[in-house]
């Protein structure tokens, strides 16, 4: 089976040279620039295994890795010029398979993705490599209803009044951010300053919430932008 690679990797020049390499050595391959063209592809091009860079404009690598993890069993290798240990500890925290230090040797990055892939294989023998979320959410798709939020897997997220108008706001435009501010004067009219920490917890007791029911909200938080709805 060809074993399907996204890389994730802010420099062009280095994210052509993976590419051609990789194409080269059989991989299918495609790549993009920061983690939210990232979302944006996978949900069109599922894959297997995904090449994280830590240093990323807007949303970093520790959030792609730790969103990844949650979702589904893909294989996740970190490749960036952070070497410090906590850098390190933290991503194997949060999921990572391998961690490599640019620069990294091509033919040593080629090994790692076979051994990952060979190890994803006898894990999920007889299926395919990895479970994309592209995939999971393909058969279905989440639908706000009056007092819930019903995932594509059937299941029912009871809503508040506040969590409702807060997810039907983000679904209005999926995949397209939507600013912590404008989300503040929807839900808080009233209020002269806006104080963005109360979008903050709305969101994270909505998360709690989710993964109380079995279930992981599509809701992402673009870093120094806002939040978006990525069915």
């Amino acid at each position: 089976m060809t074993l399907r690679v996204a890389i994730i990797e802010d420099s062009a020049d280095l994210l052509d040279e993976l590419l051609a390499f990789l194409r080269f050595r059989g991989f299918d391959a495609w790549g993009v620039h920061s983690a939210e063209a990232f979302w944006r592809q996978l949900h069109r091009d599922p894959v297997d295994i995904v090449l994280v860079d830590i240093g990323l404009p807007g949303e970093d690598g520790f959030s792609v890795l730790d969103y990844l993890h949650e979702l589904g069993e893909y294989g996740l290798i970190v490749m960036t010029a952070r070497g410090h240990e906590q850098d390190k500890l933290q991503a194997f925290n949060l999921g990572a398979d391998f961690y490599l230090i640019k620069p990294v040797n091509f033919s040593v990055l080629a090994e790692t993705i076979h051994a990952l892939g060979a190890r994803l294989m006898q894990q999920h023998p007889g299926s395919p490599v990895a479970a994309p979320v592209a995939e999971k959410l393909a058969s279905s798709s989440w639908v706000l209803q009056p007092e819930s939020l019903l995932a594509p897997s059937g299941i029912a997220l009871p809503l508040t009044q506040q969590e409702h108008r807060l997810i039907a706001r983000l679904m209005r435009n999926p995949s397209e951010v939507c600013r912590k501010v404008d989300l503040h004067a929807f839900l808080f009219p009233d209020e002269v300053e806006a104080e963005l920490h109360r979008i903050d917890v709305v969101i994270s007791r909505l998360r709690n919430k989710a993964r109380l029911h079995g279930m992981t909200l599509p809701i992402r938080a673009i870093f120094g932008k806002g939040l978006a709805f990525i069915p």
